[in-house]
């Protein structure tokens, strides 16, 4: 493994409502990261094809309204991604630049019968295989209309050639014992994807501004939630994050004045294991947001505060995590084949004829099957 290694967070304005187009421009992008010695990339929260910034207008009270938001309701179920069979351009690009990539998009459920979305975050290998998908455990306050919860086997970490790479939508950042599932996973580098940047203001900073007007870092919740993450769990933290301004959206679109395009002025940010920014957020104009990581950092910060080695406390606190998806269905496990040869013990044992107990044998195994 190198000791270096070059990241970048791609912060580029989506078609609005184009998977294809979106995708196309992704791939360019990823081409032009690899030119330029990159062999991480990470993109925003869904940004493909966008974010549903409209996710507060959805109201309806009579035929026409309803009409309107059932069209739109269509058409971002349409434009959601496919794993499968949408990402093929990407895919040839990291296998072209050798290129691991983390692409945020909306993703149409690929199980049978569900026509659900999820907010996720896809892993492409630089041979261009997917690797995975991390989907939003718990989609925030209005998002729960658009977007389904993932499940325990969402909370992955992938192995890279430059070490253990895993990723969080938005307030995941914050939620403390998801970072210490992906920490006791072995998590060295983190994707966080956000939907854009904001602060805090008002006489008690308790009233988030999604105008778009942007202030000291502090006063946005995300400077404080990668830099903690990364110090937390001594990782570096790439933060790609969403740029989509108004005028990128067509004016046919029905809920354009009544959505926070205002909020989508990018942020993107790349952050070492000490807490410390490499590439301090950038605002408002699409870019790629570029850092050369030292990977024995980690070695260092770990060797003051390791939170899966001497800094951690096992017998005091530990975590029970569940790793298994869930399924609407399922399928019993697959019968042991029986020792005969045992049968004679284990009948005399019971005080049973042996033949009897072979019948029994037969006769649960045959339900069981059925």
């Amino acid at each position: 493994m190198s000791d270096t290694v070059r990241v970048a967070a791609i912060q580029s304005i989506p078609v609005f409502l184009d998977k294809r187009a979106t995708i196309e421009k992704l791939a360019e992008l990823v081409h032009e990261t690899g030119r330029n010695g990159a062999k991480l990339v990470v993109t925003p929260e869904t940004g493909v094809p966008g974010y549903p910034y409209w996710r507060g207008s959805f109201g309806f009270t009579d035929a026409a309204s309803a009409a309107t938001w059932r069209d739109t309701v269509i058409a971002y179920y349409r434009e959601s991604v496919r794993i499968d069979r949408d990402l093929g351009p990407i895919c040839k690009a990291a296998r072209a630049t050798g290129t691991v990539c983390v692409i945020g998009v909306s993703e149409q459920d690929d199980r049978p019968g569900s026509q659900t979305l999820f907010n996720s975050m896809v892993y492409i290998g630089k041979d261009g295989s997917i690797l995975g998908r991390h989907r939003k455990l718990m989609p925030t306050y209005q998002e729960r209309f658009f977007w389904g919860m993932g499940d325990a086997a969402d909370l992955l970490v992938v192995d890279t050639e430059f070490g253990k790479l895993g990723g969080l939508v938005c307030f995941e950042n914050h939620v403390t014992l998801f970072k210490a599932a992906m920490a006791a996973k072995g998590e060295e580098i983190h994707a966080a994807c956000w939907p854009g940047y904001w602060r805090y203001t008002g006489e008690r900073m308790d009233t988030r501004d999604l105008s778009g007007t942007v202030g000291p870092w502090h006063t946005c919740d995300q400077d404080a939630a990668i830099r903690e993450y990364a110090f937390e769990t001594q990782t570096f933290v790439i933060s790609a994050n969403m740029i989509q301004p108004a005028d990128s959206v067509p004016d046919s679109f029905p809920y354009k004045g009544r959505s926070h395009f205002s909020s989508a002025v990018g942020g993107s940010a790349i952050v070492n294991p000490f807490g410390m920014y490499l590439a301090e957020p950038v605002i408002g104009r699409e870019a790629i947001v570029y850092a050369d990581l030292n990977l024995e950092d980690r070695l260092v910060a770990k060797n003051v505060f390791d939170c899966m080695g001497h800094y951690a406390r096992w017998d005091v606190v530990s975590l029970n995590l569940r790793e298994h998806a869930w399924s609407p269905t399922s399928t019993l496990p697959a019968s042991q084949p029986v020792d005969f040869d045992r049968l004679e013990t284990i009948a005399r044992k019971y005080g049973m004829d042996k033949g009897v107990l072979e019948a029994l044998i037969a006769d649960l195994s045959q339900s069981a099957a059925k």
